[in-house]
């Protein structure tokens, strides 16, 4: 949602779906949230945007594909610039309920935000810690009395910029990466099977990628009841540009090719699709999702 005086243009962000509406008094609500938009949106784009906050410009664009072999989608991304928001949610459990589960996380964070950016350091990580808790809690509820939909969830990142700062929530094998000076860092760590087996030496990254356990995840939002998030947060600098992923990029892109599309010249759109691109080339197994945000000089 873009706020604005009254009278202006309002856009609101639902899943990977942008709409627009124009409100004739601060009161006026927007329309109710659809389900089905999310399936509408899985196979749209969002941006490119861009947005001052706090005096820092900020451009940014999304896009979400199926992938070539799947006929669903069930990856979900919301931006809200507003508040400097970006969030990508990976579904898991069965077509329908994986759907699901991304669209309740997409769902709930939407509905926290709040109509001015929030004051602190500390309210922005409150906004995350209760998005994943409530979204968490209502997979849960949907669970208990769906139980066809057990073992439904889905990873998540939530992104909050502002101010030259960051604030970050992670939680599953998506990944948020941050691109500075050249040098691609993977900023989360993989909550999976293979990436616990690395960090004991037991397997190498390399074998990790191929390894037949390596979607095995060890902690999902909606799949057990109290759930433990990465939080992480850090300054930004001009120049500096955020990678927000699903697994359907990264198991079919090694870090080296991710880095050099990232350095090439091209506008955020162009990087974004030869990432997806990349991804389909290499066997497209999995519904692909990119968000690249990017903080610009002034």
């Amino acid at each position: 949602m873009l706020h604005s005086d009254d009278g202006r243009i309002y856009y609101t962000l639902t899943g990977a779906l942008l709409t627009n509406q124009i409100r004739t008094s601060p009161d006026q609500k927007l329309a109710p949230f659809d389900t089905s938009a999310f399936v509408a949106a899985s196979r749209t784009v969002c941006g490119p945007f861009s947005w001052i906050d706090d005096m820092v410009p900020v451009s940014l664009f999304g896009k979400t594909d199926p992938g070539l072999r799947r006929s669903n989608n069930e990856d979900a991304f919301l931006i809200a610039p507003e508040v400097g928001l970006h969030l990508l949610a990976d579904g898991m459990g069965g077509a329908a309920a994986g759907e699901l589960a991304s669209q309740i996380f997409a769902e709930t964070a939407r509905e926290l935000l709040p109509r001015t950016p929030p004051a602190t350091e500390e309210e922005r990580l409150q906004l995350i810690q209760q998005a994943f808790e409530q979204a968490n809690g209502r997979i849960l509820d949907h669970v208990a009395t769906q139980p066809e939909h057990r073992g439904m969830g889905c990873t998540a990142e939530l992104l909050i910029l502002w101010n030259s700062r960051f604030v970050l929530g992670h939680v599953g094998d998506s990944r948020t990466y941050l691109y500075r000076k050249g040098q691609l860092k993977q900023l989360t760590r993989d909550h999976s099977l293979v990436q616990d087996q690395v960090d004991q030496g037991i397997i190498t990254a390399e074998e990790a990628r191929t390894h037949r356990l390596r979607h095995v995840i060890l902690r999902a939002v909606g799949t057990t009841e109290t759930l433990a998030v990465d939080f992480l947060r850090g300054n930004t600098f001009a120049g500096d540009l955020f990678l927000l992923c699903s697994d359907g990029l990264t198991d079919m892109v090694d870090d080296v090719l991710i880095e050099s599309i990232l350095a090439l010249p091209d506008a955020l759109p162009q990087k974004v699709e030869k990432l997806i691109e990349a991804a389909k080339a290499a066997g497209g197994h999995d519904n692909i999702t990119v968000i690249l945000s990017e903080v610009v000089a002034p």
